[in-house]
């Protein structure tokens, strides 16, 4: 198999790419994969130092907006899965374009790129903040969608895209919706490695509001092999949620990283909320589960304990990353 992966020298994408690659996703060992990424801000090479040398890799640098270079880059492959996604949700706030360029505009190029090839399988990777906000209870799949942010709603609308490229023309597509990922070589931006870097620096945490919006965490690698489950057995034209099943309020997270970085609570800087910010998220993985054989593997704890010591050991990862995007 040929597995075509976009965006995969970003956090998700990397990861799943480094998995095939060294065999530690049940079914696509032996896979070759070609990474298509338009390194940018978020995506960089060094995420992906550890594969460059296998004979199964190939990077290509490009946008999945760019027709003729999807084109070029996609040809003879025999899955597609699509990482690719303009993400932070603040960022989405002060400036919307290119979130719609990138995942609404970006992914009817890919989708009319597997349609032109013939390519027999296409997963979309997406995220349940399409669903909104939810006071109790979990998201199934059949939950309407009712994106908040700009970048939930560009997303939702690549998801509807997706779908309607099944229905219309019978692509082979599926789709899936994670939770909070954490893990390793995640984009100094996001709440987990901005709080790790600024606490390893001596600096305080920007905690927002009142700090009680949950979320649900998911381990990197947990949701890599749920993917690579959805890439082999799931159903064409369907939808499956991804959780990692620890729901934790912004201010219960933030206490965990202070005791796992030995600080205290005086490195919490209480600023102004989001605007729209969603209070919680809780998705429902019972479907994915019963068909797929999925669940979570990745004791919480441990496995944040493992994080906050990777970025300990790692700044030289991370230090240019936060510089360069003055976070």
């Amino acid at each position: 198999m040929k597995l075509f992966v976009t965006g995969g020298a970003g956090f998700i994408g990397s990861n799943f790419t480094r998995m095939v690659l060294n065999g530690q996703l049940s079914g696509l060992e032996g896979v070759e994969v070609t990474v298509f990424d338009a390194l940018t801000y978020s995506g960089t090479l060094s995420n992906l130092e550890s594969v460059a040398g296998s004979e199964q890799f190939r990077f290509v640098e490009g946008d999945i907006r760019d027709r003729e270079a999807v084109n070029a880059a996609l040809a003879r492959h025999d899955a597609v899965v699509h990482f690719a996604a303009e993400s932070h949700v603040d960022r989405s706030v002060k400036d919307s374009r290119i979130f719609v360029d990138t995942n609404v505009v970006g992914t009817q190029t890919l989708l009319d790129a597997a349609l032109a090839l013939n390519i027999p399988r296409f997963v979309h990777v997406s995220t349940d903040e399409v669903y909104g906000s939810i006071d109790e209870g979990s998201w199934d799949e059949a939950e309407p969608l009712l994106p908040n942010s700009p970048y939930a709603a560009s997303k939702a609308a690549s998801d509807l895209l997706v779908r309607s490229y099944f229905v219309t023309h019978g692509l082979n597509a599926s789709i899936t919706r994670c939770s909070n990922n954490y893990g390793t070589h995640h984009f100094p931006e996001k709440v987990i490695p901005l709080f790790i870097t600024n606490l390893l620096d001596d600096l305080p945490v920007p905690l927002y509001g009142d700090g009680k919006n949950i979320r649900d965490w998911l381990h990197v690698d947990d949701h890599c092999r749920g993917i690579a489950l959805v890439l082999q057995q799931g159903g064409a034209g369907d939808v499956y949620n991804i959780g990692g099943g620890t729901e934790l309020s912004n201010t219960a997270l933030t206490h965990l990283l202070l005791e796992a970085a030995g600080k205290d609570e005086s490195f919490i800087s209480h600023v102004a909320d989001r605007k729209g910010h969603d209070r919680r998220y809780s998705v429902d993985i019972a479907k994915i589960s019963r068909e797929l054989g999925y669940s979570p593997q990745v004791d919480f704890t441990a496995g944040l304990n493992d994080v906050v010591q990777w970025y300990r050991e790692n700044r030289a990862w991370w230090e240019p990353l936060k510089e360069h995007s003055s976070l």
